[in-house]
């Protein structure tokens, strides 16, 4: 609490984007919060700050995380705005800080389709790139983009998906008390919807991983699967035979812009309730306090891999048993970002790639071991990480390729809670420095540069040499 009110805090734009989401008129909300509509008025309009009084009785009356006061209301945040007005099309407007955050907290909405339109911009700017370059990369797919995006803005929390989850996991349990999970499910599978479950070699699978045969009304999984992803396919499949209804209707009412986006959204969502069936949020988000947030445990504990885990670690936001705020992010060994999920604030650059001083990048040194680092961001904001290498999935089985990293973190703050972070100094901690993308970032010197930023001028010249491959002009904070 002591973060949220130690200061003066103007949230008119936040406070006005939540009635919004609640449909209420001014009058409505003055009259829930016991105060005048001439005051609710000012508050919105950023004449008056927000009391601690107030804060507490909207925490009660709207179920509202204070720790989320101090964020943005939406997608749109003031660091995602600073990137984007980053960019050389906005050359020599120089945009002030203090313009940013003001778009960005009294107009959140506003912020919010100017992200969007910078996104569909930059989008389409590397498709251009990607047709006269000879190596064929290119930017992210627009669907995969919008899922992201979409996810992002529900802060990786579906309720209803968590209570729909822990319903199917009880009944399980009861049905087939003392079976393993994957017995459980196929049993459910066989008996409610007379769905077979059969394992074929990998030569008979070819590309597929999983998939369901409609003719025969048999679930195809290929053997190249370990057990905890052949205990995600199943419940993948579980969800699909008795919740498809309730899963079309989300992704149809998340107004998705095209059938494949669509489409992409149900099978996100989709796994999103498998994991809640194999990891039931009562006992999955009791068992990480109990332990420590002991990834180790929790695989353990629920049958699942590192990635389930801590993948399932960003969705603890329901009101009555939150847990830690993690973000997570997965990258390939060429930097390649497959994975962006926060149930809280996100350190990294959203259009751009992660900093290479984060460890994240060298854990594919020491392959299946947790390398843990505190990081400080441009805004002073610190962060307790832990990454490590995971196998694509079709690998586990036979091989072990750790050609992915996870990368798992959480504000400092929380840091205590953790067991990986045991035996830190977390009052005095070592510091490890760190930045956006490279071409974002105006931390100098860098000798792990890989492009300088994009809107400071080289200063190159042929008396010295810089740490840095690319040394650039200063310039003093407009903000």
């Amino acid at each position: 609490m002591n973060a949220v009110t130690d200061r003066k805090l103007f949230l008119g734009g936040r406070l006005k984007r939540l009635r919004r989401d609640l449909a209420l008129t001014q009058t409505a909300m003055a009259v829930d919060l016991g105060v005048s509509p001439s005051y609710l008025n000012h508050i919105e309009r950023n004449q008056r700050p927000v009391s601690a009084q107030l804060l507490l009785r909207l925490a009660d009356t709207y179920d509202v995380d204070l720790r989320t006061l101090g964020q943005s209301a939406g997608p749109a945040s003031e660091a995602e705005l600073a990137e984007a007005f980053a960019d050389p099309v906005f050359q020599g407007l120089m945009v002030p800080r203090h313009e940013i955050v003001q778009l960005a907290e009294d107009q959140p909405a506003a912020a919010d389709a100017l992200l969007r339109l910078y996104r569909a911009f930059s989008d389409r700017r590397a498709r251009d790139r990607a047709e006269t370059d000879v190596s064929g990369l290119g930017g992210d797919d627009s669907p995969a983009d919008w899922v992201r995006e979409y996810i992002q803005s529900r802060r990786n929390h579906f309720p209803e998906l968590d209570s729909l989850g822990e319903a199917l996991s009880e009944a399980l349990l009861t049905e087939t008390p003392g079976e393993r999970f994957t017995t459980r499910v196929r049993a459910r599978l066989r008996s409610r919807h007379a769905l077979e479950v059969r394992t074929l070699p990998a030569e008979v699978m070819v590309e597929w991983t999983r998939r369901y045969d409609p003719h025969r009304n048999r679930l195809l999984l290929s053997e190249a699967l370990g057990p905890s992803s052949r205990a995600f396919a199943v419940a993948f499949q579980l969800t699909l035979s008795e919740h498809d209804a309730e899963l079309t209707a989300m992704a149809d009412a998340a107004s998705p812009p095209d059938e494949p986006t669509r489409r992409l959204l149900k099978v996100s969502l989709t796994n999103t309730l498998a994991a809640a069936i194999l990891m039931p949020y009562g006992p999955f988000q009791r068992t990480a306090e109990e332990t420590g947030y002991d990834l180790g445990r929790l695989q353990a504990r629920f049958g699942v891999s590192y990635e389930q885990a801590a993948h399932r670690l960003t969705t603890l936001s329901r009101p009555t048993a939150r847990g830690v705020p993690f973000f997570l992010m997965r990258v390939d060994q060429a930097g390649n970002i497959s994975k962006r999920f926060a149930s809280g604030t996100f350190p990294f650059s959203r259009f751009g790639g992660a900093c290479p001083r984060w460890r994240l990048h060298s854990v594919f040194r020491t392959p299946g071991r947790i390398v843990t680092q505190i990081i400080e961001t441009p805004d002073g904001q610190r962060w307790f990480t832990l990454a490590r290498t995971v196998d694509r999935q079709g690998h586990d089985a036979f091989t072990e390729g750790h050609d992915l990293a996870i990368g798992l973190g959480c504000e400092l703050k929380y840091a205590h809670r953790l067991v990986h972070a045991r035996g830190l100094d977390l009052a005095a901690p070592e510091v490890t420095p760190i930045g956006p993308a490279c071409r974002l970032c105006h931390r100098h010197p860098c000798a792990e540069r890989a492009a300088p930023p994009m809107d400071r001028a080289l200063t190159v010249d042929d008396w010295s040499k810089s740490v840095s491959p690319w040394p650039f002009e200063a310039l003093a904070d407009s903000g």
